[in-house]
């Protein structure tokens, strides 16, 4: 992928030499298993979630709302630095689920960026940057319900304590506040920041368009964007504690831990389909015809994403399922005599590894934290400080691997180069 700076073929001939491993190099067996892997592994929700979000995002475009939000911010947002925060707030305010993070701010903070010569790699890392070191350390979120679903006994309350120790995402938090403040440009990054300084916001890419090549309607109103933003956030929220059963009679907490989240995505995102309908229509700010047209408008944004998606995912499938990479470390680790001392900073090391080469921090939980509890007993320090090493660990691997799902969202958000993302995201980190 970096030789070629593609990735689409680049992670097809991953999967293709992953199936000829898994089917012992029989042809035919590991022709099979390629197309059966991609089946397999693809989430329906989550790339529906996609499309209707995709829709919801040209039809906001299509209304004038993005642009009159454009307008309004500028006469709030005096400069580079102002714009900048404001991307790190809102993600910071959006931390219920990483894929709706990445999507929303983007779409949202795309407009007010390019005015003020922001590169899109470096609107990229920052949402990027507060999108999983955010739901990992965030009470309330899709993130804190997976982990509290891999631990034993009281997950919720062993979740809570692992905040303070959560280095990793504390400090990336930290370094997006200094990455703003200062400049402080890294590797590549400098050179995409001069080309965006002289108007080359994409870095040469011209597969994305800057929004001033996108013609708006001048009937739309800030509440055009902004109304169905809320409705999405707030139907998204509803939709994923429906799903975990709060309606039901659980508690809040428990409805979130148990909660299907991508389920719940694509209730939020339908109902706001029908919001923004329901928004436009009547007054006229767009026909009933161009509504139509923007459906497989919105289809058509998402499709460089779905594809990478559907690959990532089937190459993490391959790697952590048959070829059974967990197992392997796992029974590495169990039979390698560590010091009890160092066994948390072993356990970053790894899970940041598989994380980064399986694409998945989810994953990585997965096989990592039903060991630290066997390791240690309920209650102790060392299992909050292991578990606190694990899931930095798996955010860190998952910030930073070109086939990380939230990787590829917090691209298509900021409309980048998905390689250009990867590349500049790395030294920092």
């Amino acid at each position: 992928a970096l030789i070629t700076k593609e990735v689409y073929s680049s992670l097809f001939v991953g999967i293709v030499v992953g199936s000829f491993m898994y089917a012992q190099f029989h042809p035919w067996t590991a022709f099979t298993v390629i197309f059966d892997t991609i089946k397999d592994s693809m989430n329906i929700n989550i790339l529906f979630f996609l499309v209707m979000l995709g829709m919801i995002v040209v039809l906001m475009s299509r209304s004038g709302g993005s642009a009159a939000y454009g307008k309004w911010a500028i006469s709030k947002i005096k400069n580079k630095k102002v714009a900048l925060l404001a991307t790190m707030g809102l993600g910071v305010l959006i931390f219920v689920d990483d894929y709706f993070n990445c999507l929303t701010v983007g779409s949202v903070m795309c407009p007010v960026t390019d005015r003020y010569k922001v590169s899109r790699a470096k609107l990229a890392y920052i949402i990027d940057a507060t999108a999983a070191p955010i739901c990992i350390i965030a009470p309330i979120s899709s993130w804190a319900a997976a982990v509290s679903g891999y631990t034993s006994g009281d997950g919720f309350q062993l979740f809570l304590n692992t905040i303070p120790f959560n280095l990793y995402a504390l400090l990336t938090i930290v370094m997006v506040c200094y990455v703003i403040g200062s400049e402080f440009h890294l590797g590549k990054m400098k050179k995409h920041e001069l080309a965006a300084q002289n108007g080359d916001v994409c870095f040469g890419d011209d597969s994305y368009q800057t929004n001033e090549e996108i013609s708006y309607n001048q009937k739309g109103k800030v509440l055009d964007l902004i109304l169905p933003v809320i409705v999405l956030i707030m139907s998204c929220i509803i939709g994923m504690i429906y799903t975990g059963g709060f309606f039901d009679g659980k508690d809040l907490i428990t409805a979130f831990s148990q909660c299907d989240a991508s389920r719940g995505l694509v209730y939020g995102t339908f109902v706001t389909l029908i919001f923004v309908f329901i928004l436009y229509i009547p007054r006229k700010i767009i026909s009933y015809n161009e509504f139509v047209e923007c459906i497989p408008e919105g289809f058509k944004a998402m499709v460089p994403s779905i594809l990478i998606l559907v690959l990532a995912w089937s190459l993490g499938d391959l790697v952590s399922n048959q070829l059974q990479a967990g197992a392997f470390v796992y029974n590495t680790l169990q039979s390698a005599s560590i010091s009890t001392a160092i066994l948390p900073a072993c356990l970053f090391i790894v899970g940041a590894g598989l994380s980064f080469s399986t694409g998945t921090s989810w994953g990585t939980f997965g096989i990592l934290i039903p060991m630290a509890t066997s390791l240690f007993p309920e209650g102790s320090t060392m299992l909050v400080i292991s578990i606190a090493s694990i899931l930095a660990g798996a955010v860190c691997g998952d910030h930073i691997s070109p086939i990380s799902d939230t990787t590829i969202m917090a691209s298509t958000g900021a409309q980048c180069n998905h390689l250009y993302h990867v590349t500049t995201q790395i030294p920092y980190a």
